[in-house]
Protein backbone atom coordinates (compact mmCIF):
# COMPACT_ATOMS: atom_id res chain seq x y z
CA UNK A 1 0.00 0.00 0.00
CA UNK A 2 1.26 3.41 -0.79
CA UNK A 3 1.11 5.40 2.92
CA UNK A 4 1.21 9.30 1.94
CA UNK A 5 1.64 9.95 5.75
CA UNK A 6 2.37 8.58 9.39
CA UNK A 7 -0.15 9.29 11.94
CA UNK A 8 1.68 11.35 14.52
CA UNK A 9 1.71 9.74 18.27
CA UNK A 10 -0.25 12.56 19.37
CA UNK A 11 -3.45 11.73 20.60
CA UNK A 12 -5.81 11.45 17.79
CA UNK A 13 -8.21 9.03 18.84
CA UNK A 14 -11.58 10.69 19.08
CA UNK A 15 -14.32 9.66 21.65
CA UNK A 16 -17.85 9.81 20.69
CA UNK A 17 -20.34 10.05 23.77
CA UNK A 18 -23.82 8.99 21.70
CA UNK A 19 -26.51 10.92 22.35
CA UNK A 20 -24.08 14.59 22.43
CA UNK A 21 -23.07 13.81 18.37
CA UNK A 22 -19.97 15.72 19.72
CA UNK A 23 -16.11 14.08 19.44
CA UNK A 24 -14.13 14.75 22.12
CA UNK A 25 -10.22 13.99 23.44
CA UNK A 26 -10.41 10.56 24.87
CA UNK A 27 -7.94 7.99 26.35
CA UNK A 28 -6.15 9.87 29.07
CA UNK A 29 -6.04 8.03 31.98
CA UNK A 30 -8.45 9.88 34.00
CA UNK A 31 -11.00 9.66 31.11
CA UNK A 32 -10.54 5.63 31.33
CA UNK A 33 -11.24 6.13 34.81
CA UNK A 34 -13.97 8.01 34.42
CA UNK A 35 -15.67 5.40 31.73
CA UNK A 36 -15.38 3.04 34.59
CA UNK A 37 -16.82 4.78 36.93
CA UNK A 38 -20.32 5.20 34.80
CA UNK A 39 -20.36 1.62 33.41
CA UNK A 40 -19.94 2.21 30.10
CA UNK A 41 -18.89 -0.54 27.62
CA UNK A 42 -15.24 1.34 25.95
CA UNK A 43 -15.39 0.32 22.55
CA UNK A 44 -12.44 1.26 20.32
CA UNK A 45 -13.85 1.59 16.58
CA UNK A 46 -11.50 1.26 13.63
CA UNK A 47 -12.89 3.87 11.30
CA UNK A 48 -16.31 5.88 10.59
CA UNK A 49 -18.46 3.09 9.39
CA UNK A 50 -18.21 0.96 12.46
CA UNK A 51 -18.16 4.11 14.93
CA UNK A 52 -21.43 4.66 13.27
CA UNK A 53 -22.52 1.47 14.10
CA UNK A 54 -21.02 1.36 17.82
CA UNK A 55 -22.97 4.53 18.60
CA UNK A 56 -26.75 3.58 17.28
CA UNK A 57 -26.32 -0.04 18.47
CA UNK A 58 -24.68 1.13 21.77
CA UNK A 59 -26.47 4.19 22.44
CA UNK A 60 -25.52 5.89 26.50
CA UNK A 61 -24.25 2.50 27.26
CA UNK A 62 -20.85 2.79 25.41
CA UNK A 63 -17.76 5.28 25.02
CA UNK A 64 -16.40 4.89 21.93
CA UNK A 65 -13.14 5.83 20.13
CA UNK A 66 -12.13 5.78 16.72
CA UNK A 67 -8.71 4.92 15.21
CA UNK A 68 -8.59 6.74 12.26
CA UNK A 69 -8.76 10.58 12.60
CA UNK A 70 -11.73 12.41 11.15
CA UNK A 71 -10.63 13.62 7.50
CA UNK A 72 -7.93 11.08 7.07
CA UNK A 73 -8.05 8.31 4.08
CA UNK A 74 -8.14 5.15 6.21
CA UNK A 75 -6.57 2.59 3.98
CA UNK A 76 -3.02 5.28 4.65
CA UNK A 77 -3.78 4.48 8.95
CA UNK A 78 -0.98 3.24 10.89
CA UNK A 79 -1.14 2.71 14.77
CA UNK A 80 0.26 5.10 17.05
CA UNK A 81 2.07 3.94 20.25
CA UNK A 82 -1.10 5.09 22.51
CA UNK A 83 -3.82 3.84 20.12
CA UNK A 84 -2.05 0.37 20.96
CA UNK A 85 -2.39 1.10 24.63
CA UNK A 86 -5.96 2.18 24.05
CA UNK A 87 -6.74 -1.22 22.27
CA UNK A 88 -5.35 -3.16 25.16
CA UNK A 89 -7.58 -1.23 27.37
CA UNK A 90 -10.71 -1.75 25.68
CA UNK A 91 -13.95 -3.68 26.57
CA UNK A 92 -14.16 -4.05 22.63
CA UNK A 93 -12.60 -3.75 19.33
CA UNK A 94 -14.81 -3.39 16.22
CA UNK A 95 -13.31 -3.32 12.99
CA UNK A 96 -12.94 -4.66 9.40
CA UNK A 97 -10.43 -6.84 8.62
CA UNK A 98 -8.66 -6.16 5.18
CA UNK A 99 -9.68 -2.75 4.97
CA UNK A 100 -6.56 -1.42 7.18
CA UNK A 101 -3.92 -3.56 7.48
CA UNK A 102 -1.86 -1.76 10.64
CA UNK A 103 -5.23 -2.25 12.20
CA UNK A 104 -5.54 -5.88 11.75
CA UNK A 105 -2.18 -6.02 13.24
CA UNK A 106 -2.94 -4.13 16.07
CA UNK A 107 -5.73 -5.74 16.74
CA UNK A 108 -4.43 -9.71 16.72
CA UNK A 109 -2.00 -8.51 19.17
CA UNK A 110 -4.34 -6.54 22.05
CA UNK A 111 -5.48 -7.84 24.67
CA UNK A 112 -8.79 -6.65 24.33
CA UNK A 113 -11.74 -8.42 26.14
CA UNK A 114 -14.00 -8.74 22.72
CA UNK A 115 -12.66 -8.10 19.34
CA UNK A 116 -15.54 -7.93 16.78
CA UNK A 117 -14.35 -8.36 13.11
CA UNK A 118 -17.19 -6.94 10.42
CA UNK A 119 -15.82 -9.12 7.50
CA UNK A 120 -17.28 -12.30 9.28
CA UNK A 121 -20.69 -10.94 9.80
CA UNK A 122 -21.64 -11.20 6.28
CA UNK A 123 -20.66 -12.28 3.12
CA UNK A 124 -17.18 -10.38 0.91
CA UNK A 125 -17.01 -10.92 -2.64
CA UNK A 126 -14.29 -10.64 -5.17
CA UNK A 127 -15.78 -7.80 -7.52
CA UNK A 128 -13.26 -9.36 -10.05
CA UNK A 129 -10.52 -6.65 -10.51
CA UNK A 130 -7.10 -7.33 -10.53
CA UNK A 131 -6.48 -3.95 -9.56
CA UNK A 132 -8.60 -4.49 -6.24
CA UNK A 133 -5.71 -4.68 -3.45
CA UNK A 134 -4.84 -2.91 -1.09
CA UNK A 135 -0.71 -3.08 -1.92
CA UNK A 136 -1.32 -1.22 -5.20
CA UNK A 137 1.31 -1.36 -7.55
CA UNK A 138 3.77 -3.21 -5.16
CA UNK A 139 3.98 -6.48 -4.91
CA UNK A 140 2.68 -8.36 -2.56
CA UNK A 141 5.13 -9.98 0.11
CA UNK A 142 2.61 -12.15 2.40
CA UNK A 143 2.07 -15.80 2.24
CA UNK A 144 -0.13 -16.69 -0.22
CA UNK A 145 -2.92 -17.89 1.73
CA UNK A 146 -3.65 -13.92 2.36
CA UNK A 147 -3.57 -13.54 -1.00
CA UNK A 148 -7.75 -14.55 -1.56
CA UNK A 149 -8.59 -12.52 1.47
CA UNK A 150 -6.90 -9.64 -0.44
CA UNK A 151 -8.54 -9.82 -3.25
CA UNK A 152 -11.91 -9.44 -1.43
CA UNK A 153 -13.09 -5.89 -1.52
CA UNK A 154 -14.15 -4.71 2.17
CA UNK A 155 -16.27 -1.42 1.31
CA UNK A 156 -19.43 -3.54 1.93
CA UNK A 157 -20.89 -0.63 4.90
CA UNK A 158 -22.15 0.62 1.25
CA UNK A 159 -25.06 -1.98 0.55
CA UNK A 160 -27.14 -1.14 3.37
CA UNK A 161 -28.56 -4.55 3.76
CA UNK A 162 -25.18 -5.93 4.69
CA UNK A 163 -24.55 -3.07 6.61
CA UNK A 164 -27.72 -4.55 8.39
CA UNK A 165 -26.34 -7.92 8.35
CA UNK A 166 -22.94 -6.51 10.26
CA UNK A 167 -25.25 -4.41 12.98
CA UNK A 168 -27.22 -7.78 13.88
CA UNK A 169 -24.03 -9.51 14.47
CA UNK A 170 -22.48 -6.18 16.48
CA UNK A 171 -25.22 -6.06 18.34
CA UNK A 172 -24.66 -10.05 19.48
CA UNK A 173 -21.22 -9.15 20.18
CA UNK A 174 -22.22 -6.40 22.62
CA UNK A 175 -24.94 -8.08 24.05
CA UNK A 176 -22.73 -10.94 25.15
CA UNK A 177 -19.69 -8.87 26.20
CA UNK A 178 -22.38 -6.65 28.79
CA UNK A 179 -25.49 -8.62 29.19
CA UNK A 180 -26.96 -6.16 31.70
CA UNK A 181 -27.75 -3.98 28.92
CA UNK A 182 -28.75 -6.35 25.96
CA UNK A 183 -32.27 -5.57 25.54
CA UNK A 184 -31.40 -1.80 25.21
CA UNK A 185 -28.92 -2.96 22.68
CA UNK A 186 -31.64 -5.01 20.86
CA UNK A 187 -34.19 -2.08 21.02
CA UNK A 188 -31.53 -0.19 19.51
CA UNK A 189 -30.39 -2.63 16.88
CA UNK A 190 -34.09 -3.03 15.61
CA UNK A 191 -34.29 1.01 14.90
CA UNK A 192 -31.13 1.45 12.66
CA UNK A 193 -32.44 -1.90 11.16
CA UNK A 194 -35.43 0.58 10.42
CA UNK A 195 -33.66 3.14 9.09
CA UNK A 196 -30.82 0.69 6.85
CA UNK A 197 -33.98 -0.75 5.57
CA UNK A 198 -36.06 2.15 4.88
CA UNK A 199 -32.87 3.44 2.94
CA UNK A 200 -32.51 0.11 0.99
CA UNK A 201 -36.09 0.94 -0.59
CA UNK A 202 -35.08 4.19 -1.37
CA UNK A 203 -32.43 3.19 -3.30
CA UNK A 204 -34.24 0.58 -4.97
CA UNK A 205 -36.87 3.11 -5.86
CA UNK A 206 -35.08 5.67 -7.27
CA UNK A 207 -32.52 3.53 -8.94
CA UNK A 208 -35.02 1.48 -10.96
CA UNK A 209 -35.71 3.43 -13.25
CA UNK A 210 -32.60 5.10 -15.55
CA UNK A 211 -30.91 5.78 -18.59
CA UNK A 212 -28.10 4.28 -18.29
CA UNK A 213 -26.75 2.27 -15.60
CA UNK A 214 -23.01 2.44 -15.88
CA UNK A 215 -21.14 5.11 -13.69
CA UNK A 216 -17.44 6.24 -13.24
CA UNK A 217 -15.75 6.33 -10.22
CA UNK A 218 -12.26 7.27 -8.71
CA UNK A 219 -11.62 4.28 -6.50
CA UNK A 220 -13.40 1.16 -6.35
CA UNK A 221 -15.49 1.36 -3.48
CA UNK A 222 -19.48 1.47 -4.79
CA UNK A 223 -19.13 -2.89 -6.33
CA UNK A 224 -21.69 -3.91 -3.47
CA UNK A 225 -23.97 -0.72 -4.01
CA UNK A 226 -23.89 -1.46 -7.95
CA UNK A 227 -24.49 -5.10 -7.49
CA UNK A 228 -27.67 -4.40 -4.93
CA UNK A 229 -29.07 -2.26 -7.44
CA UNK A 230 -28.34 -3.58 -10.86
CA UNK A 231 -25.10 -0.88 -11.51
CA UNK A 232 -22.04 -0.82 -13.10
CA UNK A 233 -19.15 0.68 -11.26
CA UNK A 234 -16.09 1.94 -13.72
CA UNK A 235 -13.22 2.76 -11.47
CA UNK A 236 -10.16 4.74 -12.64
CA UNK A 237 -8.11 3.07 -9.88
CA UNK A 238 -8.71 -0.13 -7.65
CA UNK A 239 -9.46 -0.62 -3.86
CA UNK A 240 -6.56 1.69 -2.80
CA UNK A 241 -7.36 5.03 -4.05
CA UNK A 242 -3.68 5.57 -4.44
CA UNK A 243 -2.98 3.65 -7.12
CA UNK A 244 -2.20 4.99 -10.59
CA UNK A 245 -4.59 4.16 -13.27
CA UNK A 246 -2.49 3.35 -17.15
CA UNK A 247 -2.75 5.87 -20.38
CA UNK A 248 -4.32 2.57 -21.27
CA UNK A 249 -7.05 2.69 -19.16
CA UNK A 250 -7.76 6.08 -19.63
CA UNK A 251 -8.39 5.89 -23.08
CA UNK A 252 -10.34 2.59 -22.26
CA UNK A 253 -12.88 4.65 -19.98
CA UNK A 254 -12.85 7.72 -22.36
CA UNK A 255 -14.54 4.85 -25.11
CA UNK A 256 -16.87 3.37 -22.78
CA UNK A 257 -18.24 7.06 -21.62
CA UNK A 258 -19.55 7.27 -25.18
CA UNK A 259 -20.77 3.77 -25.50
CA UNK A 260 -22.73 3.93 -21.96
CA UNK A 261 -23.96 7.52 -22.04
CA UNK A 262 -22.11 7.77 -18.97
CA UNK A 263 -22.16 11.42 -17.77
CA UNK A 264 -20.10 12.07 -14.66
CA UNK A 265 -16.98 11.06 -13.18
CA UNK A 266 -17.29 10.46 -9.74
CA UNK A 267 -14.75 11.41 -6.97
CA UNK A 268 -14.15 11.62 -3.09
CA UNK A 269 -13.47 14.18 -0.70
CA UNK A 270 -11.02 12.39 1.12
CA UNK A 271 -8.41 11.71 -1.64
CA UNK A 272 -7.21 13.93 -4.61
CA UNK A 273 -9.88 14.65 -7.42
CA UNK A 274 -6.90 15.43 -9.94
CA UNK A 275 -7.45 12.29 -12.45
CA UNK A 276 -11.09 12.18 -12.55
CA UNK A 277 -11.00 15.96 -13.54
CA UNK A 278 -8.32 14.70 -16.31
CA UNK A 279 -10.76 11.95 -17.14
CA UNK A 280 -13.65 14.52 -16.83
CA UNK A 281 -12.05 16.76 -19.07
CA UNK A 282 -10.64 14.59 -21.56
CA UNK A 283 -14.08 12.69 -22.23
CA UNK A 284 -16.14 15.93 -21.75
CA UNK A 285 -17.96 14.48 -18.74
CA UNK A 286 -19.46 16.35 -15.54
CA UNK A 287 -17.60 15.48 -12.19
CA UNK A 288 -19.31 15.20 -8.70
CA UNK A 289 -18.86 13.59 -5.49
CA UNK A 290 -20.14 10.32 -4.74
CA UNK A 291 -18.79 9.31 -0.99
CA UNK A 292 -17.83 6.19 0.44
CA UNK A 293 -18.54 7.16 3.90
CA UNK A 294 -14.59 6.44 5.45
CA UNK A 295 -15.26 9.73 7.31
CA UNK A 296 -17.12 12.57 8.22
CA UNK A 297 -15.90 15.81 7.35
CA UNK A 298 -17.25 19.49 6.92
CA UNK A 299 -16.91 18.71 3.28
CA UNK A 300 -19.14 15.54 3.87
CA UNK A 301 -22.79 16.41 2.31
CA UNK A 302 -24.45 15.43 5.81
CA UNK A 303 -23.86 14.45 9.09
CA UNK A 304 -23.71 10.81 9.39
CA UNK A 305 -24.41 7.54 7.26
CA UNK A 306 -27.71 7.94 6.67
CA UNK A 307 -27.92 11.40 5.17
CA UNK A 308 -24.71 11.04 3.52
CA UNK A 309 -26.00 8.03 1.60
CA UNK A 310 -29.12 9.95 0.84
CA UNK A 311 -26.90 12.36 -0.65
CA UNK A 312 -25.48 9.50 -3.06
CA UNK A 313 -28.31 8.40 -4.15
CA UNK A 314 -29.35 11.80 -5.75
CA UNK A 315 -26.27 12.36 -7.04
CA UNK A 316 -26.61 8.77 -8.51
CA UNK A 317 -30.19 9.13 -9.74
CA UNK A 318 -28.87 12.82 -11.65
CA UNK A 319 -25.52 10.86 -13.15
CA UNK A 320 -27.42 8.21 -14.24
CA UNK A 321 -30.63 10.12 -15.65
CA UNK A 322 -33.18 8.69 -13.10
CA UNK A 323 -36.82 8.78 -14.82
Amino acid sequence: MNVRRLISGTAIAAATALGLGALSACSSDSNASDRNITGQLDVVASFYPMQYLAEQIGGRHVSISTLTEPGQEPHDLEISAKQTVDLQKADAVLYLKGLQPAVDEAVAQSEAKTKIDAATLTTLEDHGSTEHSHEGEEPAEEAHSDEEASALDPHVWLDPVKYAEIAGGVSAALQKADPANAAEYEKNTTALTAKLTSLNTSFEDGLKNTATKVFFTNHAAFGYLAERYGLTQEAITGVDPESEPSAARMKELQQEAKADGVTTVFYETLVSDKTAKTLAKDANLRTDVLDPLEGITEKSRGTDYITVMEANLKALQTALGAK
